[in-house]
């Protein structure tokens, strides 16, 4: 093993106010903090500027993979964890954090297990059980794929290890701020679906929604989450129907 090798923790945000201050404070083990703003108006903007550890910029959005890559060129150090403003790193995960980039032969990007908070409640099932992000890589190794401009993906060669510690997602701040990222989410799908060529069909635009539904609350066990399980496995579903929606009025406009 090598000494701790320097970490940029690299974050995008729009209108985070109420968790960018908790998402920044878990990055104490970082050596630089990059926050790329896309114009904020809630006052994100106003207190990451005035962070003294904080290197802030300001940069239109036009999809998730676009500010990503932008954000990350700006990032000093070849280790880079890549984390969403409404995430926050416990301390075990920092520590591991530090002492994977200190391996003699480390994975060029490292997978990490996320727990879904539902305000301050754990959902333990609703198809969370499982979720896991590329978090932590090398910068010079690793970059993210243009064609995808939601959900985006890492590419790099060669196989990818796992941080044991989780890190913890406050996705869910409240029913219509969750329920708006859906429809954004599925409304980019939606134009990844029309670049692909793919088509509109009516069996799509019910079936798969309520399979979506389906299975997260039977098979995945959402219903051992109760209300809140079976609100998270409905809203999902809300963005697959939105998703055909957006992409049945694109092919019309066509």
């Amino acid at each position: 093993m090598t000494e701790k090798q320097p970490i940029s923790a690299v974050i995008i945000t729009y209108n985070e106010n109420g968790y960018i201050q908790q998402c920044i404070e878990s990055l104490a083990f970082a050596d630089e903090i990059i926050v790329v703003d896309s114009f904020s108006e809630d006052g994100t903007w106003e207190w990451i500027s005035e962070q003294e550890n904080i290197t802030a910029v300001q940069h239109a959005f036009r999809n998730y993979t676009e500010q990503k890559s932008y954000a990350l060129s700006l990032a000093s150090h070849e280790w880079v964890y890549f984390l969403d403003a409404d995430e926050q790193v416990p301390p075990a995960l920092a520590m591991e954090i530090c002492e994977t980039t200190t391996l003699k032969d480390p994975f060029p990007a490292y997978w990490n297990y996320r727990t879904f908070m539902f305000k301050n409640q754990r959902l333990r099932f609703s198809g969370w059980q499982t979720d896991k992000v590329h978090r932590l890589f090398r910068k010079s190794e690793c970059s993210f794929l243009q064609d995808r401009i939601v959900h985006e993906t890492l590419s790099f060669e060669g196989d990818a290890g796992f941080l044991k510690e989780k890190l913890i997602h406050y996705s869910f701040k409240d029913y219509h701020d969750y329920k708006g990222k859906m429809l954004k989410y599925g409304r980019l799908r939606a134009i990844e679906s029309y670049r692909e060529g793919k088509k509109w069909y009516l069996f799509n635009q019910w079936f798969r929604p309520f399979w979506r539904f389906f299975y997260n609350f039977i098979f995945r066990l959402g219903f051992l989450d109760g209300r809140n399980g079976a609100i998270i496995c409905y809203l999902n579903a809300l963005g697959v129907y939105e998703r055909y929606r957006e992409l049945k009025r694109l092919r019309a406009t066509s």
